[in-house]
């Protein structure tokens, strides 16, 4: 939810643990109401659970592709969320990038994640960049474009304001095409 005060626009922050998911939600999603009726949630249902039940959907009731389910939440945002049972980790941002979010590996590997630059920077030395708009990660997949999901991703490095490479960012390779061995899958909303 967006609300303006004073002159300023700001985006609301959500967090809570259903279960054993853990999600972190920043911006909006514009057909709250369409998603919680459409998932069976009750109406004092808000952003943040619609993201656990939606990744509960994926989890428990598949095969929904990941790609799918995230395009079927329109709107400005971003999330984490984590199954600490699983510990399985995913996140997304949308098509826009407006729901700001940074990642970058630590020096012993491990994923950092903040809407604060200035925290991963600091956490990630140069191995940090703005989370790639449009795309999905997930700890078993890895990222994603849920845009082109038969595209892979490229990286491309980063340079900073002041010429110094760090991180990268991730474009759709239009090119290259990803070979899918599964089945067919068929989404449709009755799914």
């Amino acid at each position: 939810m967006e609300h303006s005060y004073g002159g300023l626009l700001w985006t609301l922050k959500l967090f809570a643990v259903v279960n054993d998911i853990f999600c972190m939600f920043q911006g909006h999603i514009e057909n709250v109401a369409h998603l919680k009726q459409q998932s069976g949630l009750n109406k004092t249902a808000n952003e943040v659970i619609i993201v656990i039940e939606a990744y509960r959907i994926l989890r428990d009731r598949g095969p929904y592709p990941p790609d799918q389910v995230v395009k079927d939440i329109p709107g400005t945002f971003a999330f984490v969320l984590y199954g600490s049972s699983s510990k399985a980790t995913f996140l997304a941002s949308d098509v826009y990038g407006n729901a700001t979010l940074f990642w970058g590996t630590d020096s012993e590997g491990h994923l950092v994640l903040s809407d604060d630059a200035d925290i991963v920077k600091q956490g990630c030395g140069k191995s940090f960049a703005p989370f790639p708009k449009g795309c999905f990660f997930t700890s078993s997949g890895g990222l994603r474009s849920y845009e082109h999901p038969l595209s892979e991703l490229k990286p491309v490095p980063r340079v900073d304001s002041s010429g110094k490479v760090g991180g990268a960012n991730f474009k759709v390779d239009a090119e290259s095409k990803k070979v899918d061995s599964g089945m067919p899958r068929v989404w449709s909303a009755a799914n």
